[in-house]
């Protein structure tokens, strides 16, 4: 069961003018089931993203980075579930151009006008007649208010759907964002399998999507990981239709720019550490604070250390008070000059380490008991600086092995 994420209220997951949603059954990979989705948008939206740095990249990933880069206004989203269409060669990319091809005929655009996104079972051919064939339901199906459902058709083994939404105020008019996201392993985004998807009808200058994407996934979904594996097809996505009436925001560091900045980062914030919460097998949701750092890489450095190390995630699935296996994170983390006796560990409220070693007021009952809860702050000072970084992670327990075994069963 994900750790305390409860299931997407529909109130808060508002309609984007400009931007229409359709998802069908496509039969992609298993029987009924919604795995196909398009986003349509108007004339004079914009868009920015992020991918993978994985260098297997996937098909759709290397042919999405292609059409941005052309420079051609973006008029539609193509998402299928079910098949990475990753580690297919030359017919993957094939395959994949045939679906922007297909979709880009039926809406009069031109295919470098699509953007392909897919998720699912890597080093599997993409069943491209199957995508082809549910397009013209996928766009018969296309509304503004469709975000739960687009939420459900990009799982894999999601738990839950994972979308958010919420309005900002900008030059008297009110502005929508709503997100989705799907991920729960193979999962440290490096820009996981991860898919997220943010648009706003906020009127933005074209030319700043890009930053701005950019600027909230390093602040959302490249802090967190499941397992510390980077997917092939990790993807985040901007989207402003500029419908909502008001002068463009053409920076971030003015008035409005900030308040839209504020608004996307709080949901791709809910979006990213719903993958966390919803983590294959999870039982527990991880915050990792490493702050005294001398630069914010090396506090980085530290909690990813300590994110992803099996040991200390181990020790939480069982509610092990094993603490020292923190600090075996902290040593090994590459900082060659770490003074160790500057260390101090807590976890919650609770002091455990102090100057490198056991705090002698520690109890292990103390530590104990935050253990049991669901959720838990682990905070590091490396007392070396004014530099900090967080990352969230989640516990891991035999569920992630079961899940992962029986993947493609």
């Amino acid at each position: 069961m994900p750790v305390d994420l409860a299931p997407p209220n529909p109130a808060q997951l508002f309609p984007i003018p400009g931007l229409r949603i359709g998802v069908v059954e496509a039969g992609i990979r298993k029987v009924g089931r919604k795995d196909l989705s398009v986003f349509l948008l108007d004339a004079g939206a914009s868009v920015g993203a992020v991918f993978t740095s994985n260098r297997f990249c996937a098909a759709p990933v290397q042919i999405c980075q292609s059409h941005l880069a052309a420079g051609a206004a973006i008029r539609a989203l193509l998402i299928n579930t079910g098949n990475a269409n990753a580690g297919t060669g030359a017919d993957g990319m094939a395959r994949a151009r045939s679906t922007c091809d297909a979709l880009a005929q039926r809406l009069g655009v031109d295919a470098a006008q699509v953007l392909p996104f897919s998720t699912g079972v890597i080093m599997e051919p993409l069943p491209a007649d199957r995508i082809i064939a549910g397009l013209d339901a996928a766009i018969a199906a296309a509304k503004e208010d469709n975000w739960l459902a687009a939420a459900q058709g990009i799982m894999t083994t999601d738990t839950l759907p994972k979308a958010f939404g919420t309005q900002v105020q900008v030059q008297g008019k009110t502005i929508n964002i709503t997100g989705i996201s799907k991920g729960a392993g193979m999962i440290r985004p490096n820009m996981a399998t991860m898919l997220g998807y943010i648009a706003t009808d906020a009127c933005v200058a074209p030319a700043l999507l890009q930053p701005l994407a950019k600027a909230l996934a390093d602040a959302s979904f490249n802090r967190i990981t499941v397992d510390g594996d980077t997917s092939t097809n990790d993807s985040l996505v901007l989207v402003a239709t500029n419908k909502a009436g008001h002068a463009p925001i053409s920076a971030l560091d003015s008035v409005e720019g900030h308040a839209l900045y504020q608004g996307l980062l709080k949901v791709a914030l809910q979006l990213a550490q719903a993958i966390v919460r919803d983590g294959e097998g999870a039982t527990k949701f991880i915050t990792v604070q490493v702050d005294g750092g001398a630069t914010t890489e090396e506090c980085s450095r530290v909690a990813y250390a300590i994110a992803h190390s099996p040991l200390v995630k181990t020790a939480f699935f069982a509610s092990d008070p094993n603490l020292g296996r923190i600090l075996a994170a902290v040593g090994y983390a590459g900082i060659a000059d770490l003074d160790t006796d500057g260390i101090e560990l807590y976890l919650d409220d609770v002091h455990v380490a102090t100057r490198g070693g056991r705090n002698p007021a520690y109890q292990e009952a103390d530590g104990q008991r935050v253990m049991k809860q669901s959720e838990i702050l682990v905070r590091v000072g490396l007392g070396r600086g004014q530099a900090s970084h967080t990352v969230w992670t989640c516990d891991l327990s035999h569920e992630y092995v079961s899940i992962n075994a029986d993947y493609r069963s």
